[in-house]
């Protein structure tokens, strides 16, 4: 008789990779009593101005949070404006939008999604007050022109590197160098604190501002009162979060590093002479992380959209995701201006992108069953 066939577990598309030690130091951490912000919100600070070269930092509960915070640390209030790409996440506009400021969106490039920089300089009016760059996974814009650009026309700039998380720019690590970043520490990136993220920032009188608009705005007074100068939100990180987050960057090396096969052999294994568009290919170690991988599907080329596709990878058990809609045209990118055929580069990545499952507790072999899944897709439904 026959043994039945297993079907494959499903494969999500992303996923934290959380171990024993981490899980146990949790439960040292809840034992202890000391839930909130605590000694391991400082530790894991202190790791990570370390990994920023010495930098001042301060851990939040979000990387949108993250950017609320950092807008205002840049002086952008209502009636300015800050330059963002409309292929990013919603939080770009939605954080400029809560600081009463205007996105003003820019193209991006098809392969590496990297912002239009000259595009940047011509959206530049009396205005702007920040430039916003999103990061993208095996790849960057060119940083030194970025802050030419800004340096030369008095602008802030609020790094985005949500997905970049140990990505190198000039052989240190993004973060180490600039004006203010953001990073992510979702269960979805390169490491995970469950939900939290990070602000470098330049000195700690800034560092000091962040402390304050974290927590209610409060500053404490000499006389062991407390006082509030300017309003805060809520998103100081719970010690429970921020150990998590010190196993996870002591494992940050170990888990680029299997991105970086995983990335590879997808290179490799992916059919290439079907009008696919791939990001770009990697060469050794070249500096950057790879949070997400994602294609652009030949649709005009297919006898199914990408609802259809994305649904026969589901029945097929391999998860997929939408990285990313155009932020200009949803609703609120409607209402601010945003019109079909503005940006046409973005629309189309909008139109296509698919992103397939990418982290550390894939195997080799999780890769070649989803690019064995895509190039039948691809082969039996051509026009």
């Amino acid at each position: 008789m026959n043994a039945p066939l297993r079907t494959p577990a499903y494969l999500k598309f992303a996923g934290p990779d959380l171990d024993e030690a981490a899980i146990a130091a949790v439960g040292d951490v809840m034992r202890s009593g000391q839930l909130t912000s605590g000694p391991w919100v400082k530790a894991f600070e202190q790791a990570l101005s370390r990994f920023f070269g010495g930098r001042p930092v301060r851990v939040v509960t979000s990387a949108t949070a993250a950017i609320e915070i950092a807008l205002a640390i840049a002086g952008v209030g209502p009636g300015d404006e800050v330059i963002t790409p409309t292929q990013t996440f919603f939080t770009a506009m939605n954080m400029i939008v809560r600081r009463g400021a205007t996105p003003v969106f820019v193209d991006c490039d098809l392969v590496t999604r990297n912002l239009d920089i000259a595009a940047v300089e011509a959206a530049i009016t009396p205005r702007t007050r920040a430039i916003l760059p999103t990061y993208w996974p095996g790849s960057l814009p060119d940083l030194d022109a970025l802050y030419a650009l800004a340096r030369r026309r008095g602008l802030r700039v609020v790094e985005d590197a949500a997905l970049v998380m140990g990505s190198r720019w000039q052989g240190r690590n993004l973060g180490a160098s600039g004006d203010i970043a953001t990073f992510s520490f979702h269960p979805n990136k390169n490491m995970t604190s469950i939900e939290g993220g990070a602000i470098v920032v330049n000195d700690d009188a800034e560092a000091a501002r962040v402390d304050a608009l974290r927590f209610h705005g409060i500053r404490a007074l000499a006389d062991r009162t407390r006082d509030v100068a300017e309003a805060g939100g809520k998103f100081n990180l719970p010690d429970v979060n921020a150990r998590i987050g010190v196993a996870q960057l002591a494992r940050l090396p170990e888990f680029l590093a299997r991105r970086r096969a995983l990335v590879d052999r997808y290179g490799a294994r992916f059919p290439r002479d079907l009008g696919a568009v791939l990001p770009p290919t990697p060469a050794g170690d070249d500096g950057h992380s790879w949070n997400m991988w994602s294609v652009l599907l030949p649709l005009d080329r297919l006898t199914l959209d990408r609802r259809a596709f994305r649904d026969a990878l589901d029945a097929q058990g391999i998860g997929s995701g939408v990285s990313y809609e155009a932020s200009h045209l949803t609703t609120l990118g409607r209402a601010l201006g945003g019109r079909d055929g503005q940006f046409p580069v973005s629309e189309r990545i909008a139109r296509e992108t698919l992103t397939l499952p990418l982290h550390t507790r894939m195997a080799d072999a999780d890769v070649d069953r989803v690019c064995e899944a895509c190039d039948a897709l691809l082969r039996g439904h051509r026009r």
